[in-house]
């Protein structure tokens, strides 16, 4: 079956660095888009980042441009996160999830609802 199960989270100061994984089981990410997100408590789930697998499009939140950078890993069936120079503010669960809308316009990447499943999350905290 389809499964997601992202891992690499904790804590970090700020200034640090995480790289979350996403792997992916039950499908192949050749024909699938990843996206990551983030809930912080009270807040609702935003988009951080997607890679478009059929154009190799990526996208980013204007809030991560220039820190984060997504990649996958073919052989693995697997979706990187490299978060560098991290703050306070990405503090939060990430989630990686999958969206079988392929191509995905560069206005529809961050949309949930393109979304069919989604992994458990893990917990990034920045703190010092």
């Amino acid at each position: 079956q389809v499964q997601l199960v992202e891992s690499g989270g904790g804590l970090v100061q700020p200034g640090g660095s995480l790289r979350l994984s996403c792997v992916a089981s039950g499908f192949t990410l050749d024909y699938y888009a990843i996206g990551w997100f983030r809930q912080a408590p009270g807040k609702e789930r935003e988009g951080v980042s997607c890679l478009s697998p059929t154009d190799g499009s990526t996208y980013y939140a204007d809030s991560v441009k220039g820190r984060f950078t997504i990649s996958r890993d073919n052989a693995r069936n697997t979706v990187y996160l490299q978060m560098n120079s991290l703050k306070p503010d990405d503090t939060g669960t990430y989630y990686c999830a999958r969206d079988p809308h392929v191509p995905i316009p560069e206005e529809y990447w961050d949309s949930l609802d393109g979304y069919d499943y989604w992994g458990q999350g893990t917990q990034v905290t920045v703190s010092s």
